[in-house]
């Protein structure tokens, strides 16, 4: 039975992961592709419009690769977790369903006219149509965090006799305490995704002296993105989301700050530490005294709980794994606010594009962002566990009991096998478009 458990989550959090690499540039770029049509609107520079037509085709290959990753895990929760789906399938049903008929369908119809119709429709409704593409693209991220907060917080529900769970208030779903923090951190995540992501492509054309003229302009534009989504990450939508965590799973938030036991007179913040549970402590740590008591409740001596205050069995399941995503993504989020504020200055001194060290670490930076919503993801998930609906329903009553082991590993080898020629596939094709750069061709004839 271990065995099993262990394989499922394994393929779903591969899968998971995997898939998530996509979405999470699209939602920033949809933005960015907006604006850049929209600075082309205001200003007739057609350098903005060609712009906005090559990164809608970095965005219309990401959104493929989203949609053949993310359709696999919807099975999932048919084959792996089958007794999840069946006993909380009437409530979190409502929202993948709209997920899939309303946002999906909004997004993927109005990218086929922003790539095909420009002259068909002219550029008033092209950028209409690019505005459509982000506002799907939006909502649909929306909607799988409904989902997620429901199972992270549970509202608006009863459960009926034979233990199904069924929804009483449709409205709570959306008016859940546990969603808009979250989804306004994920949105601000992912715009840095996409920020850093044209800044090094940019940062890549002036390095190699090709496209300059877009090279600035996607510099200038990254930056400018990024360092507003980096600073809004952090305050308010992280700080209110750790208040969240703080209030609805204070256990987790123990485990995820490596609060072992409870500290009298305030509690300190660790810098570095590493969790050693045999002994309960983190070894070799770094703190800063109170910090973390003034942070969370903006009193220097407030008291917060360790995880010796509360039962075993309700411990995040693997504690290490929980802190080490946690203060991944808090180091990597202090590091990209330091690297874009630190931009937009020489941006403001007219001095960026001539400071090639700053260009080349922006550059480098591109993979880190995807590593920073990757331990933020890790974060929420791990903080859950044990539970697949929080204080609800526990991981074992959710699995599907006639999936043997060597069934979920097979299986688990079989995606790990065909995402990597997937991912291989996606890579030759983003670098083969960024190549051949946003230059519109001269036709000869």
């Amino acid at each position: 039975m271990e065995d099993m458990i262990l394989y499922n989550r394994l393929q779903f959090a591969f899968t998971i992961t995997f898939h998530y690499l996509f979405p999470q540039l699209t939602m920033g770029l949809s933005l960015m592709i907006v604006y850049f049509k929209w600075k082309f609107l205001r200003t007739k520079i057609e350098e903005y419009n060609h712009a906005a037509k090559f990164w809608m085709k970095i965005f219309a290959l990401n959104f493929t690769m989203g949609v053949v990753t993310g359709i696999p895990m919807e099975f999932q929760f048919g084959t792996n977790w089958a007794k999840f789906s069946e006993l909380t399938g009437g409530i979190i049903g409502q929202t993948l369903a709209m997920e899939g008929m309303f946002s999906f369908f909004l997004e993927s119809s109005f990218l086929g006219m922003f790539l095909f119709g420009e002259k068909l429709l002219g550029h008033k409704l092209h950028f209409l149509s690019g505005l459509m593409v982000f506002i799907g693209s939006w909502a649909s991220g929306f909607l799988i965090i409904a989902t997620h907060s429901w199972m992270q917080y549970p509202v608006g529900y009863e459960i009926l006799e034979n233990g199904k769970f069924v929804l009483n208030n449709f409205t709570a779903l959306f008016n859940n305490p546990w969603l808009w923090p979250s989804y306004l951190h994920n949105q601000a995540g992912s715009l840095i995704t996409s920020s850093f992501f044209v800044a090094s492509i940019g940062a890549f054309y002036l390095l190699s002296n090709k496209h300059s003229k877009f090279g600035k302009m996607f510099v200038k534009t990254g930056v400018i993105f990024g360092v507003i989504s980096s600073i809004v990450v952090a305050f308010p939508t992280g700080d209110m989301a750790a208040k969240n965590v703080v209030k609805y799973q204070p256990v987790t938030f123990a485990a995820m700050e490596g609060i072992f036991k409870t500290e009298k007179g305030g509690s300190e913040i660790v810098l570095i530490g590493q969790p050693d549970m045999q002994n309960k402590k983190l070894d070799n740590k770094i703190a800063v005294p109170n910090v973390l008591s003034f942070l969370t409740y903006q009193r220097w001596d407030a008291e917060i709980k360790g995880l010796n205050e509360f039962d075993e069995s309700t411990h995040p399941t693997n504690v290490p794994g929980l802190y080490y995503g946690y203060h991944i993504m808090a180091g990597l989020g202090t590091i990209f606010i330091a690297i874009m504020v630190t931009a937009t200055f020489l941006l403001w001194k007219n001095k960026l594009f001539q400071t090639k060290w700053l260009l080349w670490i922006i550059m480098f930076m591109i993979p880190f962002p995807y590593i920073a919503n990757t331990a933020g993801w890790y974060t929420a998930e791990l903080g859950r566990q044990p539970w697949l609906v929080y204080n609800l329903m526990r991981m074992v009553d959710g699995v599907s009991p006639t999936v043997s082991s060597g069934n979920a590993l097979f299986t688990l080898l079989g995606f790990v096998g065909l995402y990597i020629l997937l991912g291989l596939l996606f890579l030759m094709l983003v670098l083969k478009i960024i190549r051949k750069g946003p230059e519109p061709q001269i036709s000869l004839t």
